[in-house]
């Protein structure tokens, strides 16, 4: 990737600053009739979901209480990582954003829920939706660009640290949901710059502390011991669902941003920012993932990561009924919908990885091949 002020091509140089008031107010739009339309059908499918979840994770450990028995390891195994996907990605995330606050429903609600996730929720909801949603693909703004690991854009600085950056990100993907609590509480950078003494740091590392001892008890102690004799299977097969949920949340996400065609943004590039250069940059820097109905809700419905990053508070069920609208706008305005199937994504954004592991080329490169740079909307 390359910031667009610096490619040879920019993908938003035929617009002008009036076509991209006017994407903004047709995506306004779209938005509007959703919220007029929102209410009963969606409080029922998320209330249908948390209820399909808590079924199948209840069941699969009761099945797992007798994993002693090779099938019951394989049936709880499998049960049980899929009501952790389920849980974090289209029933915690997606509350967590407020998606359903709407329902007036405390016990689904964005203030009172806590996740199945060593990240308290609190501390993701201020990394996630009030900085990377706010500043999407920036560069030296958005930390979920590499999330401090790694060089995902040609135009942050290579060190000699990024060779191990597909061993890290492979690292990362295994034990992805304590890679978030790191990233939540900005660890790397706290540490570097002495802040680490600094009480309220403290006070959010205690935080995650007490949540990774409650997840480990629930996961790795009560429900092993529950299970008897089965203590160790149901201890293996629990470390498997937790690590099948941890590499799937992480392909999904790498797909969201890191694949070929999405686009990042300098700095300056946000001064003066519009509502529909905003929109614009959510439009460009996000990509989606194509495939069943089934897929997507896997997903959490992130499999449409440019209309949540467009329309990031409105449910995650009315994605598929919008992209449609929201693809026919980019059509119309000469911009590319960046999609495809889940294996094509994830080699991208791997490839990605591996590629800007080591220093730029110094010879040109085709511009298809060229890092994202940061979007500079003409309207700007």
């Amino acid at each position: 990737m390359t910031v667009i002020q610096k490619k040879p091509d920019n993908p938003i140089a035929h617009l002008s600053a009036e076509d991209i008031e006017i994407i903004g107010k047709e995506l306004d739009a779209i938005r509007d009739r959703v919220l007029a339309e929102r209410g009963e059908s969606d409080a029922r499918y998320i209330r249908k979901v948390i209820k399909t979840q808590r079924t199948l994770e209840m069941s699969s450990r009761a099945v797992l209480l007798f994993s002693l028995f090779p099938p019951a390891w394989v049936v709880g195994t499998l049960g049980l990582s899929i009501a952790k996907i389920l849980e974090n990605m289209e029933i915690g995330h997606n509350i967590l954003h407020g998606q359903y606050d709407f329902m007036r429903d405390p016990k689904i609600h964005s203030t009172t829920w806590e996740w199945d996730h060593v990240s308290p929720a609190d501390q993701w909801k201020h990394s996630h939706n009030e900085l990377h949603h706010t500043y999407t693909n920036v560069l030296g703004k958005d930390n979920d660009l590499g999330y401090g690991i790694m060089r995902v854009d040609e135009d942050q600085k290579w060190h000699p640290m990024h060779l191990g950056q597909p061993l890290w990100n492979l690292v990362n993907a295994c034990f992805f949901e304590y890679g978030i609590a790191a990233y939540d509480l900005e660890l790397g950078r706290n540490l570097r710059k002495g802040r680490h003494k600094a009480p309220e740091f403290r006070a959010r590392a205690r935080a995650v502390g007490r949540k990774i001892r409650r997840q480990v008890l629930k996961d790795y102690v009560i429900h092993p011991l529950l299970s008897g004799p089965s203590f160790l299977t149901t201890l293996a097969a629990t470390f498997t669902a937790n690590l099948v949920r941890n590499l799937w949340s992480h392909s999904v996400i790498m797909c969201g941003h890191f694949p070929q065609g999405v686009e990042t943004f300098e700095k300056t590039s946000i001064e003066g920012e519009t509502r529909g250069d905003w929109y614009l940059r959510q439009m460009l820097g996000s990509a989606n993932i194509s495939g069943s109905r089934l897929m997507h809700i896997m997903t959490g419905n992130l499999s449409f990561q440019i209309e949540h990053h467009l329309f990031p508070d409105l449910p995650s069920c009315r994605y598929q009924e919008i992209a449609p609208q929201v693809r026919a706008l980019f059509d119309r305005y000469g911009l590319k919908y960046t999609t495809g199937p889940l294996p094509k994504q994830v080699a991208s954004a791997w490839w990605k990885v591996i590629r800007l592991s080591l220093p730029n080329r110094r010879t040109a490169q085709p511009v298809d091949d060229l890092p994202t740079r940061a979007l500079a909307p003409s309207g700007a």
